[in-house]
């Protein structure tokens, strides 16, 4: 297995710590690989996203949804209503959380539970401040009718 050092993104960078934050939950999070629930990350429109997880087993009252700090949190907690003697089980449903790091300016828009899939909406809305705007050049000519309009109110 390989090791990365990222203290030089640290010495070298002002600002920039979410990502080397990000790398570091990445590298940690390869030694410990979690498989449980299997999910699916999908981008649907240019600023729309869904995460669909497999809950397969779990009612909408077993599920727990819920955003905290840019993290969203998937869990659930199956309450075993009465024990049953399985002869095979291969359903799953053991108790699980599942954490996804969200990026500045998305927001979770919805989430429904149809034929065993959890559905997750989610949406970049970017501040108007913060996108894209065309500045105005002004030409020569009028840089200069400027300048005589203020020559002669100064006179």
């Amino acid at each position: 297995m390989r090791t990365y050092d990222f203290a030089p993104l640290y010495r070298a960078t002002v600002g920039f710590d979410q990502i080397a934050d990000l790398m570091d939950r990445v590298v940690a999070s390869e030694t410990n690989a979690n498989t449980y629930p299997p999910y699916n990350i999908e981008k649907t429109d240019d600023d729309t996203y869904r995460i669909s997880v497999a809950v397969a087993g779990f009612s909408d009252a077993d599920l727990n949804v819920e955003v905290k700090e840019k993290n969203l949190i998937v869990s659930a907690k199956k309450v075993d209503e009465d024990k049953k003697t399985y002869l095979h089980r291969g359903i799953a449903t053991r108790a699980f959380e599942r954490r996804f790091h969200l990026a500045d300016h998305i927001v979770v828009t919805g989430a429904s539970h149809v034929d065993g899939m959890l559905h997750i909406d989610l949406v970049k809305e970017v501040p108007e401040a913060l996108k894209p705007r065309r500045i105005e050049i002004a030409g020569q000519k009028k840089a200069i009718e400027t300048d005589v309009v203020d020559a002669k109110a100064v006179n």
